[in-house]
């Protein structure tokens, strides 16, 4: 699967979320026709998998996991045992506190 980051065709979500919210990085990505959002705050990360058409398969949000966490997660900040999440079929979001 190949995820593209596609964040400059969101201005207004961008501008939105970092005036209104505590996010100090947005960034959207697209795999195929599932979004995700990652979103990096001072106290935690988050990320945000959407489709729109059918329900997300669990090999396909693994490998969005699996780069996420490779590529844009700082594992050294991250406490594991507290990432919290709500599935439902279109839609994962996972979020991930950073250690105190």
């Amino acid at each position: 699967m190949k995820i593209i980051n596609v964040t400059r065709s969101y201005p207004d979500l961008v501008r939105e979320q970092l005036r209104n919210t505590d996010a100090i990085t947005l960034e959207v990505y697209s795999a195929g026709n599932t979004e995700v959002v990652f979103t990096q705050a001072p106290t935690h990360y988050e990320l945000l998998i959407n489709n729109k058409h059918r329900a997300i398969r669990a090999d396909e949000h693994k490998e969005i996991e699996h780069f996420f966490f490779n590529k844009r997660i700082d594992q050294t900040k991250i406490d594991k045992t507290k990432i919290s999440r709500i599935e439902e079929s279109k839609f994962i979001e996972i979020s991930i506190p950073i250690r105190n």
